[in-house]
Protein backbone atom coordinates (compact mmCIF):
# COMPACT_ATOMS: atom_id res chain seq x y z
CA UNK A 1 0.00 0.00 0.00
CA UNK A 2 1.12 3.57 -1.30
CA UNK A 3 1.19 6.53 1.15
CA UNK A 4 2.43 10.08 1.74
CA UNK A 5 5.24 10.03 3.63
CA UNK A 6 5.63 13.44 6.26
CA UNK A 7 8.59 13.84 7.91
CA UNK A 8 8.75 13.44 11.73
CA UNK A 9 8.52 17.23 12.50
CA UNK A 10 5.08 16.74 10.86
CA UNK A 11 4.04 13.84 12.54
CA UNK A 12 4.63 15.98 15.92
CA UNK A 13 2.83 18.74 14.45
CA UNK A 14 0.04 16.55 13.28
CA UNK A 15 0.04 14.94 16.90
CA UNK A 16 -0.57 18.23 18.82
CA UNK A 17 -3.21 19.19 16.32
CA UNK A 18 -4.86 15.85 17.15
CA UNK A 19 -4.99 17.34 20.67
CA UNK A 20 -5.64 20.39 20.16
CA UNK A 21 -8.72 19.43 18.36
CA UNK A 22 -9.71 17.30 21.63
CA UNK A 23 -9.38 20.13 24.09
CA UNK A 24 -10.58 22.74 21.26
CA UNK A 25 -14.10 21.28 20.33
CA UNK A 26 -16.27 19.31 23.30
CA UNK A 27 -18.09 17.43 22.25
CA UNK A 28 -19.20 14.86 24.85
CA UNK A 29 -22.74 16.14 25.20
CA UNK A 30 -23.84 16.41 21.91
CA UNK A 31 -27.55 15.25 20.38
CA UNK A 32 -29.19 15.24 17.68
CA UNK A 33 -32.46 18.11 16.49
CA UNK A 34 -34.14 18.65 13.54
CA UNK A 35 -31.26 20.83 11.66
CA UNK A 36 -31.64 21.54 7.92
CA UNK A 37 -29.84 18.86 6.44
CA UNK A 38 -28.38 21.07 3.74
CA UNK A 39 -24.54 19.93 3.53
CA UNK A 40 -23.26 18.41 0.03
CA UNK A 41 -20.00 16.69 -1.00
CA UNK A 42 -19.35 16.72 -4.47
CA UNK A 43 -16.18 16.62 -7.02
CA UNK A 44 -14.83 19.43 -9.33
CA UNK A 45 -14.77 18.53 -12.08
CA UNK A 46 -17.22 16.24 -11.86
CA UNK A 47 -16.37 14.78 -15.47
CA UNK A 48 -13.50 15.11 -18.34
CA UNK A 49 -11.74 12.94 -20.97
CA UNK A 50 -8.16 12.25 -20.16
CA UNK A 51 -5.70 10.30 -22.59
CA UNK A 52 -3.85 7.03 -21.13
CA UNK A 53 -0.54 8.04 -19.12
CA UNK A 54 -1.24 12.00 -18.41
CA UNK A 55 -2.54 13.33 -15.11
CA UNK A 56 -5.03 15.65 -14.00
CA UNK A 57 -6.54 16.91 -10.40
CA UNK A 58 -9.65 16.57 -8.97
CA UNK A 59 -10.67 18.62 -5.86
CA UNK A 60 -13.07 17.67 -3.15
CA UNK A 61 -15.63 20.65 -2.30
CA UNK A 62 -18.17 20.83 0.70
CA UNK A 63 -21.45 22.98 0.24
CA UNK A 64 -23.36 24.04 3.46
CA UNK A 65 -25.24 27.26 2.24
CA UNK A 66 -27.62 27.17 5.14
CA UNK A 67 -25.80 26.44 8.65
CA UNK A 68 -22.03 27.00 9.42
CA UNK A 69 -20.30 23.43 9.58
CA UNK A 70 -17.15 22.85 11.15
CA UNK A 71 -15.95 19.48 10.16
CA UNK A 72 -15.98 17.04 7.23
CA UNK A 73 -15.02 13.38 6.33
CA UNK A 74 -15.42 11.13 3.81
CA UNK A 75 -13.80 7.91 2.12
CA UNK A 76 -13.60 8.36 -1.37
CA UNK A 77 -13.18 5.24 -3.75
CA UNK A 78 -11.63 5.08 -7.48
CA UNK A 79 -11.29 2.40 -9.88
CA UNK A 80 -7.75 1.34 -9.16
CA UNK A 81 -7.46 -0.70 -12.43
CA UNK A 82 -8.09 2.77 -14.18
CA UNK A 83 -6.50 5.32 -11.54
CA UNK A 84 -3.46 5.55 -9.28
CA UNK A 85 -3.24 9.09 -7.01
CA UNK A 86 0.15 10.58 -7.27
CA UNK A 87 -0.37 13.05 -4.80
CA UNK A 88 -2.80 15.17 -1.89
CA UNK A 89 -3.10 18.51 -1.67
CA UNK A 90 -4.51 20.77 1.28
CA UNK A 91 -3.24 23.79 -0.43
CA UNK A 92 -7.26 25.97 -0.03
CA UNK A 93 -8.54 23.85 2.28
CA UNK A 94 -11.41 25.42 4.61
CA UNK A 95 -9.66 23.05 7.18
CA UNK A 96 -7.42 24.61 9.53
CA UNK A 97 -6.99 21.35 11.73
CA UNK A 98 -7.27 17.77 11.05
CA UNK A 99 -8.57 14.57 13.02
CA UNK A 100 -7.25 12.37 10.35
CA UNK A 101 -4.47 13.72 7.71
CA UNK A 102 -5.76 13.33 4.20
CA UNK A 103 -3.91 9.87 3.07
CA UNK A 104 -4.97 6.91 0.03
CA UNK A 105 -3.94 3.75 -0.97
CA UNK A 106 -3.82 2.59 -4.68
CA UNK A 107 -4.00 -0.54 -3.88
CA UNK A 108 -7.51 -0.30 -2.16
CA UNK A 109 -8.46 2.24 -4.61
CA UNK A 110 -9.40 4.72 -1.54
CA UNK A 111 -8.44 8.06 -0.46
CA UNK A 112 -9.85 9.68 3.19
CA UNK A 113 -9.33 12.68 5.21
CA UNK A 114 -10.95 13.71 8.17
CA UNK A 115 -10.53 17.65 8.77
CA UNK A 116 -12.00 20.41 10.97
CA UNK A 117 -13.12 24.50 10.13
CA UNK A 118 -12.39 26.37 13.56
CA UNK A 119 -15.04 28.70 15.17
CA UNK A 120 -17.28 30.14 13.40
CA UNK A 121 -17.17 27.12 11.02
CA UNK A 122 -17.41 27.42 7.34
CA UNK A 123 -20.88 28.61 5.38
CA UNK A 124 -20.88 28.48 1.73
CA UNK A 125 -20.96 26.62 -1.52
CA UNK A 126 -17.21 25.58 -2.34
CA UNK A 127 -15.77 24.69 0.53
CA UNK A 128 -12.56 23.11 -0.75
CA UNK A 129 -11.58 20.47 1.33
CA UNK A 130 -8.51 18.62 -0.69
CA UNK A 131 -7.34 18.08 -3.88
CA UNK A 132 -6.58 14.79 -5.55
CA UNK A 133 -3.80 14.41 -8.02
CA UNK A 134 -4.93 10.87 -10.65
CA UNK A 135 -2.60 9.62 -12.95
CA UNK A 136 -4.29 7.50 -16.07
CA UNK A 137 -3.08 4.15 -15.84
CA UNK A 138 -5.44 2.57 -18.72
CA UNK A 139 -8.44 3.00 -20.94
CA UNK A 140 -12.14 2.77 -19.59
CA UNK A 141 -14.48 4.60 -17.66
CA UNK A 142 -13.40 5.81 -13.94
CA UNK A 143 -16.11 6.70 -11.52
CA UNK A 144 -15.34 8.59 -8.61
CA UNK A 145 -18.17 8.43 -5.46
CA UNK A 146 -17.83 8.64 -1.72
CA UNK A 147 -19.07 5.66 0.15
CA UNK A 148 -19.29 7.25 3.52
CA UNK A 149 -19.15 11.11 4.44
CA UNK A 150 -20.51 13.31 7.07
CA UNK A 151 -20.79 17.56 7.85
CA UNK A 152 -21.02 17.94 11.22
CA UNK A 153 -22.99 21.62 12.11
CA UNK A 154 -21.16 24.06 14.07
CA UNK A 155 -23.61 23.72 17.30
CA UNK A 156 -21.48 21.74 19.47
CA UNK A 157 -23.84 18.61 19.48
CA UNK A 158 -22.09 16.98 16.79
CA UNK A 159 -25.11 17.21 14.47
CA UNK A 160 -24.37 15.42 10.78
CA UNK A 161 -26.19 18.08 8.35
CA UNK A 162 -24.91 15.63 5.32
CA UNK A 163 -27.54 15.65 2.60
CA UNK A 164 -25.90 14.34 -0.31
CA UNK A 165 -22.88 12.74 -1.60
CA UNK A 166 -22.12 13.81 -5.52
CA UNK A 167 -19.89 11.47 -8.03
CA UNK A 168 -17.91 12.12 -10.68
CA UNK A 169 -17.05 10.20 -14.26
CA UNK A 170 -13.92 10.12 -16.28
CA UNK A 171 -13.41 8.70 -20.17
CA UNK A 172 -9.94 7.73 -20.18
CA UNK A 173 -8.39 7.26 -23.74
CA UNK A 174 -11.19 8.30 -25.61
CA UNK A 175 -13.89 6.24 -24.14
CA UNK A 176 -16.95 7.96 -23.75
CA UNK A 177 -18.55 7.53 -19.67
CA UNK A 178 -21.78 5.78 -19.08
CA UNK A 179 -24.79 7.51 -17.54
CA UNK A 180 -23.74 8.35 -14.15
CA UNK A 181 -25.26 6.33 -11.50
CA UNK A 182 -25.59 6.60 -7.62
CA UNK A 183 -24.46 3.88 -5.52
CA UNK A 184 -25.60 2.36 -2.46
CA UNK A 185 -24.13 3.73 0.93
CA UNK A 186 -22.02 1.14 2.27
CA UNK A 187 -19.90 0.32 5.25
CA UNK A 188 -16.25 1.08 4.73
CA UNK A 189 -13.60 -1.63 5.56
CA UNK A 190 -11.11 -0.64 7.58
CA UNK A 191 -9.44 2.98 7.66
CA UNK A 192 -6.56 1.86 9.92
CA UNK A 193 -5.82 -1.05 12.25
CA UNK A 194 -7.32 -4.21 12.50
CA UNK A 195 -9.89 -3.47 15.25
CA UNK A 196 -13.39 -4.95 14.75
CA UNK A 197 -16.18 -2.92 14.91
CA UNK A 198 -18.05 -2.19 18.42
CA UNK A 199 -20.87 -4.50 19.29
CA UNK A 200 -23.62 -2.03 19.54
CA UNK A 201 -27.01 -2.38 21.34
CA UNK A 202 -29.60 0.10 22.45
CA UNK A 203 -32.04 -0.48 26.03
CA UNK A 204 -34.01 2.23 24.58
CA UNK A 205 -34.22 0.94 20.56
CA UNK A 206 -33.22 -2.39 20.95
CA UNK A 207 -34.52 -3.82 17.26
CA UNK A 208 -33.10 -0.99 14.25
CA UNK A 209 -36.26 -2.22 12.06
CA UNK A 210 -38.78 -1.28 14.80
CA UNK A 211 -40.19 2.15 14.87
CA UNK A 212 -40.06 3.70 19.39
CA UNK A 213 -42.08 6.57 20.45
CA UNK A 214 -38.88 7.46 22.90
CA UNK A 215 -37.00 10.91 22.18
CA UNK A 216 -34.16 9.93 24.66
CA UNK A 217 -31.83 7.17 22.61
CA UNK A 218 -29.25 5.25 24.90
CA UNK A 219 -26.38 3.04 23.25
CA UNK A 220 -23.57 0.53 24.89
CA UNK A 221 -20.82 -1.18 23.61
CA UNK A 222 -18.52 -3.87 25.19
CA UNK A 223 -15.00 -2.40 25.55
CA UNK A 224 -12.01 -4.49 25.16
CA UNK A 225 -8.62 -3.47 27.91
CA UNK A 226 -6.93 -2.57 24.41
CA UNK A 227 -9.00 -0.38 23.57
CA UNK A 228 -7.85 3.44 23.94
CA UNK A 229 -10.25 5.54 22.20
CA UNK A 230 -13.90 5.20 20.71
CA UNK A 231 -15.14 7.94 17.94
CA UNK A 232 -19.44 8.38 17.55
CA UNK A 233 -21.06 9.75 15.09
CA UNK A 234 -25.13 10.21 14.88
CA UNK A 235 -26.73 11.19 11.47
CA UNK A 236 -28.78 10.70 8.31
CA UNK A 237 -26.33 8.75 6.74
CA UNK A 238 -26.00 4.70 6.33
CA UNK A 239 -22.46 4.92 6.76
CA UNK A 240 -20.59 7.61 7.86
CA UNK A 241 -16.89 8.16 9.37
CA UNK A 242 -17.38 8.82 13.52
CA UNK A 243 -16.14 12.41 14.42
CA UNK A 244 -16.58 12.99 18.24
CA UNK A 245 -13.38 11.03 20.10
CA UNK A 246 -13.34 10.17 23.59
CA UNK A 247 -10.06 9.16 25.23
CA UNK A 248 -10.25 6.66 27.42
CA UNK A 249 -13.05 4.87 25.42
CA UNK A 250 -16.54 5.15 26.61
CA UNK A 251 -18.73 2.07 26.97
CA UNK A 252 -22.22 3.92 26.50
CA UNK A 253 -23.82 7.31 25.22
CA UNK A 254 -27.01 8.70 25.77
CA UNK A 255 -28.55 11.51 23.12
CA UNK A 256 -31.60 13.96 24.41
CA UNK A 257 -34.25 14.92 22.34
CA UNK A 258 -33.74 13.23 18.96
CA UNK A 259 -35.98 14.27 16.11
CA UNK A 260 -38.25 11.78 14.15
CA UNK A 261 -36.82 10.39 11.29
CA UNK A 262 -34.52 7.42 10.99
CA UNK A 263 -31.24 7.78 12.05
CA UNK A 264 -27.70 5.86 12.19
CA UNK A 265 -25.37 5.98 15.57
CA UNK A 266 -21.84 5.08 14.46
CA UNK A 267 -18.97 3.99 16.53
CA UNK A 268 -15.34 3.30 15.79
CA UNK A 269 -12.67 1.99 18.34
CA UNK A 270 -8.95 3.22 18.15
CA UNK A 271 -5.70 1.05 19.73
CA UNK A 272 -2.49 1.30 19.44
CA UNK A 273 -2.10 0.25 16.06
CA UNK A 274 -4.95 2.87 14.69
CA UNK A 275 -8.38 3.29 14.20
CA UNK A 276 -10.57 -0.08 13.38
CA UNK A 277 -13.83 -0.88 11.57
CA UNK A 278 -17.06 1.01 11.90
CA UNK A 279 -20.36 -0.15 13.20
CA UNK A 280 -23.46 1.30 12.27
CA UNK A 281 -26.70 1.25 14.49
CA UNK A 282 -30.02 2.10 12.67
CA UNK A 283 -32.54 3.47 14.79
CA UNK A 284 -36.34 5.05 14.23
CA UNK A 285 -38.46 7.21 16.18
CA UNK A 286 -41.88 8.52 15.23
CA UNK A 287 -43.06 10.35 18.14
CA UNK A 288 -46.01 11.83 15.98
CA UNK A 289 -49.28 10.54 15.71
CA UNK A 290 -51.26 9.63 12.52
CA UNK A 291 -52.89 12.29 11.15
CA UNK A 292 -56.43 13.13 12.31
CA UNK A 293 -59.24 11.68 10.58
CA UNK A 294 -63.37 11.46 10.82
CA UNK A 295 -65.86 8.79 11.15
CA UNK A 296 -68.88 8.79 8.13
CA UNK A 297 -71.63 6.27 8.43
CA UNK A 298 -72.31 5.34 4.77
CA UNK A 299 -75.99 5.23 5.42
CA UNK A 300 -76.22 8.41 7.77
CA UNK A 301 -76.09 8.73 11.79
CA UNK A 302 -79.58 7.10 12.02
CA UNK A 303 -80.73 4.25 10.62
CA UNK A 304 -82.64 0.79 11.08
CA UNK A 305 -79.73 -1.29 9.28
CA UNK A 306 -78.64 -3.20 12.61
CA UNK A 307 -74.59 -3.80 10.87
CA UNK A 308 -73.95 0.01 9.45
CA UNK A 309 -70.97 0.63 7.46
CA UNK A 310 -68.75 2.87 8.12
CA UNK A 311 -65.29 4.91 6.48
CA UNK A 312 -62.33 6.02 8.47
CA UNK A 313 -59.20 5.99 7.36
CA UNK A 314 -55.44 7.91 8.12
CA UNK A 315 -52.21 7.80 7.00
CA UNK A 316 -48.83 8.35 9.07
CA UNK A 317 -45.76 9.81 7.04
CA UNK A 318 -43.07 8.33 9.43
CA UNK A 319 -44.09 4.93 10.53
CA UNK A 320 -47.62 3.99 8.77
CA UNK A 321 -50.26 3.14 10.61
CA UNK A 322 -50.38 -0.04 12.04
CA UNK A 323 -53.62 -1.20 13.01
CA UNK A 324 -57.12 0.22 14.19
CA UNK A 325 -58.22 -0.15 17.63
CA UNK A 326 -62.81 -0.18 17.58
CA UNK A 327 -64.88 0.38 21.24
CA UNK A 328 -68.80 0.53 20.43
CA UNK A 329 -70.44 1.99 23.11
CA UNK A 330 -69.90 0.00 26.28
CA UNK A 331 -68.04 -2.78 25.03
CA UNK A 332 -64.31 -3.94 25.15
CA UNK A 333 -61.72 -2.85 22.43
CA UNK A 334 -61.51 -4.84 19.41
CA UNK A 335 -58.81 -4.28 16.36
CA UNK A 336 -59.00 -4.11 12.66
CA UNK A 337 -56.37 -4.14 10.25
CA UNK A 338 -55.65 -1.08 8.36
CA UNK A 339 -55.81 -3.34 4.81
CA UNK A 340 -59.65 -3.97 5.36
CA UNK A 341 -60.29 0.00 6.18
CA UNK A 342 -58.44 0.66 3.46
CA UNK A 343 -59.87 -1.91 0.80
CA UNK A 344 -63.55 -1.52 1.60
CA UNK A 345 -65.72 0.14 3.82
CA UNK A 346 -66.09 -1.60 7.34
CA UNK A 347 -69.28 -3.30 8.80
CA UNK A 348 -69.72 -3.01 12.08
CA UNK A 349 -70.81 -5.91 14.55
CA UNK A 350 -74.58 -6.35 14.89
CA UNK A 351 -75.86 -3.51 17.11
CA UNK A 352 -78.64 -3.75 19.05
CA UNK A 353 -81.37 -0.49 19.17
CA UNK A 354 -80.44 2.24 20.55
CA UNK A 355 -78.27 6.00 20.26
CA UNK A 356 -74.20 5.44 20.90
CA UNK A 357 -70.94 6.59 20.49
CA UNK A 358 -68.17 4.55 18.27
CA UNK A 359 -64.12 5.44 19.06
CA UNK A 360 -61.67 4.71 16.32
CA UNK A 361 -58.06 4.84 17.88
CA UNK A 362 -55.67 5.12 14.63
CA UNK A 363 -52.15 3.34 15.86
CA UNK A 364 -48.99 3.73 14.01
CA UNK A 365 -45.71 1.29 14.37
CA UNK A 366 -44.35 3.25 17.04
CA UNK A 367 -47.85 3.38 19.22
CA UNK A 368 -48.39 6.67 18.90
CA UNK A 369 -52.43 6.74 18.11
CA UNK A 370 -55.05 9.54 16.93
CA UNK A 371 -58.70 8.94 18.08
CA UNK A 372 -61.55 9.78 16.03
CA UNK A 373 -65.47 9.37 17.67
CA UNK A 374 -68.82 9.79 16.33
CA UNK A 375 -72.64 9.06 17.73
CA UNK A 376 -74.63 6.92 15.47
CA UNK A 377 -78.34 5.20 16.03
CA UNK A 378 -79.46 1.99 15.40
CA UNK A 379 -83.46 2.75 14.52
CA UNK A 380 -85.55 -0.56 16.28
CA UNK A 381 -87.92 -2.05 14.46
CA UNK A 382 -91.76 -1.84 15.60
CA UNK A 383 -92.46 -4.10 18.72
CA UNK A 384 -94.63 -6.97 17.92
CA UNK A 385 -98.11 -7.12 19.92
CA UNK A 386 -99.35 -9.91 22.09
CA UNK A 387 -102.99 -10.35 21.15
CA UNK A 388 -103.83 -13.50 22.87
CA UNK A 389 -103.67 -14.94 26.05
CA UNK A 390 -105.06 -16.40 29.26
CA UNK A 391 -104.31 -13.73 32.38
CA UNK A 392 -104.79 -17.00 34.74
CA UNK A 393 -103.53 -20.67 34.14
CA UNK A 394 -104.49 -23.57 36.06
CA UNK A 395 -101.68 -25.92 36.70
CA UNK A 396 -101.34 -28.82 34.22
CA UNK A 397 -102.94 -26.18 31.46
CA UNK A 398 -100.76 -25.59 28.20
CA UNK A 399 -99.50 -22.29 27.78
CA UNK A 400 -100.69 -20.74 24.08
CA UNK A 401 -100.18 -16.93 23.38
CA UNK A 402 -101.09 -15.71 19.87
CA UNK A 403 -99.65 -12.13 18.40
CA UNK A 404 -98.73 -10.59 15.36
CA UNK A 405 -96.04 -8.32 14.01
CA UNK A 406 -95.06 -5.56 10.72
CA UNK A 407 -92.94 -7.97 9.56
CA UNK A 408 -93.76 -10.82 7.71
CA UNK A 409 -91.18 -14.39 7.90
CA UNK A 410 -89.16 -12.69 10.63
CA UNK A 411 -87.90 -14.40 14.04
CA UNK A 412 -90.09 -13.73 17.24
CA UNK A 413 -88.35 -13.95 20.46
CA UNK A 414 -90.96 -14.31 23.69
CA UNK A 415 -89.41 -14.09 26.54
CA UNK A 416 -91.04 -15.51 29.57
CA UNK A 417 -90.06 -14.85 33.46
CA UNK A 418 -91.58 -16.17 36.79
CA UNK A 419 -91.24 -13.89 39.73
CA UNK A 420 -87.86 -12.80 40.58
CA UNK A 421 -86.55 -15.79 38.09
CA UNK A 422 -83.89 -15.28 35.04
CA UNK A 423 -86.41 -14.97 31.76
CA UNK A 424 -86.25 -17.49 29.70
CA UNK A 425 -86.38 -17.21 25.71
CA UNK A 426 -88.02 -19.10 23.52
CA UNK A 427 -88.32 -18.46 19.59
CA UNK A 428 -90.98 -18.98 16.94
CA UNK A 429 -91.21 -17.78 13.30
CA UNK A 430 -94.11 -15.43 11.91
CA UNK A 431 -96.17 -16.49 8.95
CA UNK A 432 -96.16 -14.45 5.40
CA UNK A 433 -99.07 -11.82 7.39
CA UNK A 434 -96.76 -11.49 10.42
CA UNK A 435 -98.82 -13.84 12.76
CA UNK A 436 -97.14 -15.91 15.17
CA UNK A 437 -98.23 -18.64 17.75
CA UNK A 438 -96.25 -19.95 20.79
CA UNK A 439 -96.93 -22.78 22.97
CA UNK A 440 -94.74 -23.37 26.04
CA UNK A 441 -93.03 -27.00 25.98
CA UNK A 442 -93.41 -27.50 29.57
CA UNK A 443 -96.17 -26.99 32.02
CA UNK A 444 -95.66 -23.89 34.10
CA UNK A 445 -95.65 -24.36 38.12
CA UNK A 446 -97.44 -22.32 40.14
CA UNK A 447 -96.68 -18.68 40.41
CA UNK A 448 -96.94 -15.28 38.46
CA UNK A 449 -95.59 -14.73 35.15
CA UNK A 450 -94.69 -12.09 32.73
CA UNK A 451 -94.49 -12.23 28.79
CA UNK A 452 -93.20 -10.37 26.27
CA UNK A 453 -91.63 -10.18 22.61
CA UNK A 454 -89.11 -8.97 20.75
CA UNK A 455 -88.72 -9.56 16.30
CA UNK A 456 -86.36 -9.84 14.71
CA UNK A 457 -86.12 -8.88 10.41
CA UNK A 458 -84.18 -11.49 8.08
CA UNK A 459 -80.87 -8.55 8.19
CA UNK A 460 -80.83 -9.35 12.22
CA UNK A 461 -82.13 -5.61 12.99
CA UNK A 462 -84.44 -5.66 16.58
CA UNK A 463 -87.41 -3.97 18.12
CA UNK A 464 -88.24 -3.07 21.30
CA UNK A 465 -89.68 -5.36 23.63
CA UNK A 466 -93.50 -5.13 23.70
CA UNK A 467 -95.52 -4.47 26.46
CA UNK A 468 -95.15 -6.98 29.29
CA UNK A 469 -98.48 -9.46 30.32
CA UNK A 470 -99.30 -10.94 33.32
CA UNK A 471 -100.20 -14.66 33.70
CA UNK A 472 -101.19 -16.21 37.16
CA UNK A 473 -100.74 -20.30 37.12
CA UNK A 474 -102.58 -21.80 39.74
CA UNK A 475 -104.22 -25.35 40.91
CA UNK A 476 -108.07 -25.51 40.87
CA UNK A 477 -110.07 -24.27 44.24
CA UNK A 478 -110.46 -27.37 45.51
CA UNK A 479 -106.93 -28.43 45.32
CA UNK A 480 -106.08 -25.56 46.44
CA UNK A 481 -108.77 -25.96 49.68
CA UNK A 482 -106.78 -29.43 50.48
CA UNK A 483 -103.55 -28.07 49.92
CA UNK A 484 -104.55 -25.70 52.41
CA UNK A 485 -106.16 -28.05 54.90
CA UNK A 486 -102.82 -30.10 54.42
CA UNK A 487 -100.55 -27.25 55.27
CA UNK A 488 -102.70 -26.83 58.11
CA UNK A 489 -102.94 -30.12 59.52
CA UNK A 490 -99.20 -30.14 58.92
CA UNK A 491 -98.78 -27.35 61.12
CA UNK A 492 -101.90 -28.20 63.93
CA UNK A 493 -100.74 -32.22 64.74
CA UNK A 494 -97.43 -31.52 65.24
CA UNK A 495 -98.41 -28.67 67.69
CA UNK A 496 -101.38 -30.91 69.45
CA UNK A 497 -98.45 -33.67 69.57
CA UNK A 498 -96.40 -31.44 71.21
CA UNK A 499 -98.46 -29.99 73.88
CA UNK A 500 -99.61 -33.87 75.06
CA UNK A 501 -95.84 -34.39 75.23
CA UNK A 502 -95.21 -31.56 77.44
CA UNK A 503 -98.47 -32.48 79.54
CA UNK A 504 -97.25 -35.94 80.04
CA UNK A 505 -94.36 -34.74 81.23
CA UNK A 506 -95.34 -32.43 83.73
CA UNK A 507 -97.42 -34.97 85.09
CA UNK A 508 -94.54 -37.49 85.55
CA UNK A 509 -92.86 -34.77 86.92
CA UNK A 510 -95.92 -33.83 89.53
CA UNK A 511 -96.39 -37.93 90.21
CA UNK A 512 -92.17 -38.51 90.88
CA UNK A 513 -92.20 -34.91 93.28
CA UNK A 514 -95.43 -36.43 95.26
CA UNK A 515 -93.86 -39.85 95.78
CA UNK A 516 -90.20 -38.26 96.49
CA UNK A 517 -92.37 -36.32 99.14
CA UNK A 518 -94.06 -39.02 100.67
CA UNK A 519 -91.22 -41.17 100.91
CA UNK A 520 -89.45 -38.21 102.69
CA UNK A 521 -92.15 -37.41 105.14
CA UNK A 522 -91.75 -41.10 106.16
CA UNK A 523 -87.95 -40.45 106.56
CA UNK A 524 -88.81 -37.17 108.58
CA UNK A 525 -90.97 -38.91 110.80
CA UNK A 526 -88.55 -41.81 111.24
CA UNK A 527 -86.31 -39.55 112.17
CA UNK A 528 -88.05 -37.74 114.56
CA UNK A 529 -89.11 -40.69 116.59
CA UNK A 530 -85.67 -41.57 116.88
CA UNK A 531 -84.16 -38.40 117.87
CA UNK A 532 -87.59 -38.00 120.92
CA UNK A 533 -85.94 -41.85 121.75
CA UNK A 534 -82.16 -40.17 121.88
CA UNK A 535 -82.98 -37.21 123.37
CA UNK A 536 -85.00 -38.74 126.16
CA UNK A 537 -82.46 -41.21 127.08
CA UNK A 538 -80.01 -38.27 127.21
CA UNK A 539 -82.28 -36.43 129.12
CA UNK A 540 -82.72 -39.25 131.56
CA UNK A 541 -78.93 -39.75 131.86
CA UNK A 542 -78.34 -36.18 132.55
CA UNK A 543 -80.99 -35.78 134.91
CA UNK A 544 -79.35 -39.34 136.91
CA UNK A 545 -76.00 -37.19 137.27
CA UNK A 546 -78.23 -33.98 138.17
CA UNK A 547 -79.93 -36.26 141.25
CA UNK A 548 -76.51 -37.94 142.29
CA UNK A 549 -75.27 -34.37 142.85
CA UNK A 550 -78.17 -33.43 144.34
CA UNK A 551 -77.82 -36.70 147.08
CA UNK A 552 -74.47 -35.43 147.64
CA UNK A 553 -75.43 -31.44 148.41
CA UNK A 554 -77.28 -33.82 151.41
CA UNK A 555 -74.00 -34.93 152.88
CA UNK A 556 -72.03 -32.14 152.28
CA UNK A 557 -71.77 -29.01 150.95
CA UNK A 558 -71.18 -29.33 147.19
CA UNK A 559 -68.13 -26.80 145.62
CA UNK A 560 -68.54 -23.98 144.17
CA UNK A 561 -67.34 -26.21 140.28
CA UNK A 562 -69.86 -28.97 141.32
CA UNK A 563 -72.85 -26.47 141.34
CA UNK A 564 -71.81 -24.65 138.32
CA UNK A 565 -72.01 -27.76 136.80
CA UNK A 566 -75.38 -28.72 138.59
CA UNK A 567 -76.98 -25.50 137.39
CA UNK A 568 -75.44 -25.26 133.68
CA UNK A 569 -76.47 -28.66 133.07
CA UNK A 570 -80.13 -28.07 133.61
CA UNK A 571 -79.97 -24.77 131.54
CA UNK A 572 -78.78 -26.98 128.92
CA UNK A 573 -81.01 -29.69 129.28
CA UNK A 574 -84.11 -26.84 129.24
CA UNK A 575 -82.20 -25.25 125.95
CA UNK A 576 -81.74 -28.71 123.76
CA UNK A 577 -85.30 -29.79 124.48
CA UNK A 578 -86.50 -26.54 123.58
CA UNK A 579 -84.33 -26.53 120.15
CA UNK A 580 -85.54 -29.74 119.02
CA UNK A 581 -89.09 -29.32 120.16
CA UNK A 582 -88.82 -26.01 117.58
CA UNK A 583 -87.03 -27.59 114.65
CA UNK A 584 -89.19 -30.96 114.74
CA UNK A 585 -92.24 -28.27 113.95
CA UNK A 586 -90.61 -26.40 111.26
CA UNK A 587 -89.80 -29.21 109.35
CA UNK A 588 -93.64 -30.92 110.08
CA UNK A 589 -94.99 -27.52 108.44
CA UNK A 590 -92.66 -27.80 105.64
CA UNK A 591 -94.05 -31.41 104.46
CA UNK A 592 -96.97 -30.76 104.93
Amino acid sequence: MEKIKHEKPQIRIRNITKILVFISFVFVFFSVCGAAEAATLYFSPSSGTHEVGTSFTVSVYVSSADQAMNAASGVISFPSDNLEVTSLSKTGSIFTLWVQEPAFSNSAGTVTFEGIVLNPGFTGATGKAITINFRTKVAGVALLNFSSGSALANDGKGTNILASLGNAQFSLGGVAPAAPTVPDATTPSVVSGSLSAPQISSPTHPDPNKWYAQKDAKFTWPVSSDVTGVRLLVGKMPAAIPAVVYAPAISEKEITNVADGIWYFHAQFRNANGWGEISHFRFQIDTQPPESFKIKFIDGNETENPRPTVVFDTTDSLSGVNYYKIKIGEGNFFSVAPEIVKTNPYTLPLQNPGKRNILVQAFDNAENYSVATEEFTIEPLRAPVVTDYPKELQSGEALMVKGESQYPNSQVVIWLQREKNDPKSFTVQSDQDGKFTFTADEKLGDGIYQLWAEVIDVQGAKSLPSEKITIVVAKPVIFRIGTWAIGFLAVVIPLVALIIVLLFILWHGWHKFSLMRKRLRKEVREAESALHKAFDLLKDDIREQIKMLEKTRIKRQLTEEEEKVVKQLKGDLDDAEEFIRKEIEDIEKEMK
